[in-house]
């Protein structure tokens, strides 16, 4: 028996092709493992204010504040970026179910119909008598084409593992925004809310030293006082107004930026935000569990994940270039002359058999891509421990900072007490004829700065709570 020379190629090239097959195609995902010490407690954790109690998902809902908790849930409703990832994560999910579609075969129908007519000249010759024009042909075709790429060396399922990490990735970035939306709506409507506090401070300051200023003009009317305490009394006095319209204007920026989270315009500002006087307070300290649950929780940290998995997986499919592609294809269908012929037997075709192609004279791209790909994994890799440590670093640097700042807070509470106590006596030693009046009004300022900084010590102290509300991630889970 002779085999012809294009059957033993194809014999030979398939025969190659198997035992490539057995080859490992492309590397394995890289190890993504964690630092020992990243899964222990927080140093931070040392301070009393916080706990190791597993952390809140709706950590919002610690504060008892019934206006914060309908605004956080009207901005995971309502907010434009939450919109947008969603949008963006059913964009992806429909691309892995394209990339599925390679595991089964692709089929094409077709029907056509061709009207034509030869050129004379194109026959034989005394086919037709001199000057007898070709006749006209109807042809009429229905048929089905059906393709499948026999997947030895791993091309689709990387194509698809690769769209499965991505459609993960998409899922934690929604998961990050979540987090984004619900830390800063808190933050947005507990700056509005301190600013009212350090407004109202500030206001009261101004009444007391209103009366000042009444006071010394009336002492210098009456011929007991001078210009100098009047003069002094008033640039008191200027000096606190002057800190009005900063602190007006850090509400109103607080109130259009908790607008544009829940999806309003700024006119249609929370009315509860603007009116309300006082940061959120907290009554137990906050739990934090430990690295090990952080690390779990954090959806930046299963982004960065899923990312090194799906650059992974395209190295795979970048090292399968190398190797032939196998198809198996098959045709049927019937063609005839006219449509009353297309049921008869003669008239029906197919044809069936593999396809082989193989790129291999073009290495040299294929492996350019697979360099390219192995650089996309490396970097993914380094992506995912920086992200690990960013997290750690984050959640760190919000308990140091809470902490602090508590500390600061109590004395600064400590310095307004007796700030007051001092402001307190003056006046009593002024009114006995003991201390000059400057005396006073040196102790009325020194009582206003310390009631302006404890005031906004406590704005602080809610800032630093929610930014390690935000660095534990809680948030997406409940509306995952």
């Amino acid at each position: 028996m002779t085999i012809r020379p294009s059957l033993r190629f194809l014999t030979a090239t398939a025969g190659a092709s198997f035992l490539l097959a057995s080859c490992a195609v492309g590397p394995k995902a890289p190890d993504a493992t964690l630092p020992p010490s990243a899964s222990g407690a927080f140093i931070g954790t040392a301070s009393s204010a916080v706990s190791t109690s597993s952390a809140r998902d709706d950590w919002w809902r610690l504060y008892n504040d019934p206006a914060l908790d309908g605004l956080v849930g009207e901005a995971l409703a309502n907010n434009n970026e939450l919109e947008a990832a969603a949008a963006n994560l059913r964009r992806v999910r429909a691309a892995l179910g394209e990339a599925r579609v390679g595991r089964f075969p692709s089929t094409t129908t077709s029907a056509a119909y061709n009207r034509s007519r030869v050129s004379a000249a194109t026959l034989p010759a005394g086919t037709l008598p001199p000057g007898t024009d070709a006749p006209e042909t109807d042809a009429y075709d229905a048929g089905l084409d059906v393709s499948y790429e026999v997947d030895l060396f791993g091309r689709v399922e990387s194509t698809i593992r690769a769209a499965r990490a991505d459609a993960a990735a998409a899922e934690a970035a929604l998961d990050i925004v979540r987090v984004t939306v619900a830390a800063e709506t808190a933050r947005a409507y507990a700056d509005a809310c301190s600013a009212n506090a350090q407004i109202a401070v500030a206001e009261r300051t101004i009444g007391l030293q209103t009366d000042t200023v009444g006071l010394t003009q009336r002492l210098l009317d009456a011929g007991s006082g001078n210009g100098l305490d009047v003069a002094s009394a008033r640039a008191a006095l200027e000096s606190t107004r002057a800190t009005l319209p900063p602190l007006r204007a850090q509400r109103d920026g607080a109130l259009f930026r908790l607008a544009t989270l829940t999806g309003r315009t700024p006119a249609e500002a929370s009315a509860a935000a603007r009116a309300c006087q006082t940061p959120p307070q907290l009554s137990q300290p906050i739990p934090v569990g430990d690295g090990a649950a952080l690390l779990a929780r954090r959806p930046d940290i299963r982004q960065a994940e899923r990312n090194l998995s799906a650059a992974a997986a395209r190295v795979n499919v970048a090292t399968a270039d190398l190797f032939p592609r196998i198809t198996l294809g098959g045709s049927a269908g019937v063609t005839a002359g006219d449509t009353d012929a297309l049921g008869d037997s003669e008239n029906f075709r197919f044809s069936f058999g593999p396809l082989i192609s193989w790129s291999f004279p073009n290495v040299f791209a294929a492996r350019a891509r697979i360099e390219q790909a192995g650089a996309s994994s490396d970097a993914a890799l380094a992506t995912f421990d920086q992200t690990v440590l960013t997290a750690l670093q984050e959640t760190e640097t919000a308990l140091a900072n809470y902490a602090n700042e508590l500390d600061r807070r109590s004395a600064l509470q400590s310095a307004r007490d007796q700030a007051a106590n001092a402001a307190r006596l003056s006046r009593l030693r002024f009114d006995a004829g003991a201390d000059s009046f400057l005396t006073v009004l040196d102790a009325e300022r020194t009582l206003a700065a310390a009631d302006a900084q404890l005031a906004a010590s406590n704005a602080q102290v809610t800032t630093y709570q929610i930014a390690l509300f935000k660095a534990l991630a809680g948030g997406w889970e409940a509306e995952s």
